[in-house]
């Protein structure tokens, strides 16, 4: 009893016990009660004795409780990557990312979900093709613990959300054709065992990949040149594919002022051409003009370069030369066999094939300008090698740029497509003025003429 009224007046008095680190016998359960200054904060009510019945209990608050809550919100691993590469989306800062996913916490809670932000963020931080950058996030998987210990255990797919998550890691592997090497094996035998899924994936990255790796004869270079110049040599010769083809460059990119202060850039200006396209340029009709059409697209990988080509219409049925192929040019590989051959009553002569000529292809260019007064000074350098472009007229039939999109934007919006002008004006027009009009057509398509 005499415990109890001492416990009253302390409350009563407003002291802390747990200030001094004093013991607290609760008269409810009789346990001693110690409390330090470390401690979590907590509010205690104590009991009050029958003798003081009327008096009403009050909160004892212990040291340290100022009436803050910690805020327990989930934080996605996304938000990670950004809160920590503020400044800067490095290789650095991606694994510094890691780093401090990976002290955080040593059991590694919600690794599968970071693994799966840090696959989406790579191309990001350019780290999509770093091995170990790969490595790095594979030694994010705790060791030993997704590793079967029975057969019943392996076959039943041990820990198949971890192992689904392994596979994805090696899939992006393969579609950026990045080669593990024998420290991921080790890795992954580490993680998830020598029978598991993504043992069995990395397996079959190593058995094909040498088998495709020079499959391509045109292999694209990685990285890409960075200068404009280069990168459309390299376009320029992927197009043509002849050996023998010459590549000029007409014009390099320069910045130039004018008098008034004016700054003006010049574009690059690269051609090609080969001996065989030179001969049928020589061979060429002056009376038959020659086109410069374009911006063709070009894709190498992710960046995408646009070219130009000089070419003409195809040679009428009644001006055609059938060339006479000569039987010693070739002794190995004959260009024509006259061999009378007994043939049975089912086999078919004649094939049904749509013979499509498209008219010879003279030369190529590529600048980062496309208009006219370009494309004039690339048709100039050509005409010191081919003299006979001096006599042909040339028409430019120039595309206002890559409008696909807009088109299909247009068209989903709810404009209505109306026909070309040029049906609707053959509609209009008899039998008899239908040739004049597209004689008349092609002049008016041509944004200009050299002649």
């Amino acid at each position: 009893m005499k415990c109890s009224r001492c416990l009253l007046q302390l409350v009563r008095s407003g002291r802390t016990v747990v200030q001094r680190g004093s013991l607290l016998l609760s008269p409810s359960s009789g346990q001693l009660i110690v409390q330090h200054n470390q401690q979590q904060q907590v509010l205690r009510q104590f009991r009050c004795s029958p003798v003081s019945a009327k008096s009403q209990p009050e909160l004892v608050r212990f040291v340290n409780d100022d009436g803050t809550k910690k805020t327990k919100s989930l934080v996605t691993q996304e938000d990670l990557f950004e809160q920590v590469a503020k400044e800067s989306k490095t290789k650095a800062t991606f694994n510094q990312v890691i780093d401090v996913f990976t002290k955080t916490d040593i059991r590694r809670r919600g690794h599968v979900e970071f693994i799966y932000a840090a696959l989406k963020k790579m191309p990001e931080f350019g780290v999509e093709r770093d091995l170990t950058v790969y490595n790095k996030l594979l030694d994010v998987f705790p060791k030993e613990v997704f590793v079967p210990r029975n057969f019943i255990q392996r076959m039943f797919n041990h820990y198949p959300r971890q192992q689904e998550c392994g596979v994805q890691v090696l899939e992006q592997m393969e579609s950026y054709g990045i080669m593990p090497n024998i420290e991921t094996k080790v890795l992954l035998v580490q993680i998830f065992g020598e029978k598991s899924h993504p043992i069995r994936k990395y397996q079959r990255i190593m058995y094909w990949f040498p088998k495709f790796k020079h499959v391509n004869p045109f292999p694209v270079p990685q990285p890409l040149p960075e200068d404009p110049v280069d990168l459309a040599i390299l376009s320029l010769n992927r197009i043509a594919n002849d050996l023998d083809a010459k590549t000029t460059v007409y014009q390099l990119p320069f910045t130039d002022i004018t008098e008034s202060g004016e700054e003006i850039s010049f574009p690059h200006i690269v051609g090609i051409q080969s001996p065989n396209q030179m001969e049928l340029l020589a061979k060429h009709n002056p009376n038959r003009p020659v086109f410069v059409e374009g911006p063709f697209p070009l894709w190498l990988k992710k960046t995408c370069v646009y070219y130009y080509i000089l070419r003409a219409d195809p040679t009428p049925p009644e001006e055609k030369e059938e060339e006479v192929y000569d039987p010693e040019r070739c002794f190995y590989y004959p260009l024509q066999l006259d061999l009378d051959l007994d043939r049975d009553l089912g086999d078919e002569e004649n094939f049904d094939v749509d013979d499509l000529d498209e008219g010879p292809v003279f030369a190529m260019c590529m600048t980062s300008q496309g208009d006219q007064a370009t494309l004039n000074q690339w048709i100039s350098g050509l005409q010191q090698n081919n003299p006979i472009l001096g006599r042909i007229p040339t028409l430019f039939r120039l595309d206002a740029g890559t409008r696909e999109l807009e088109g299909v934007a247009d068209t989903e919006a709810g404009h209505s497509h109306q026909p070309p002008p040029q049906s609707q004006r053959e509609d209009g027009l008899p039998a008899e003025d239908s040739e004049a009009a597209v004689e008349e057509e092609e002049p008016r398509r041509s944004r200009g003429m050299k002649q």
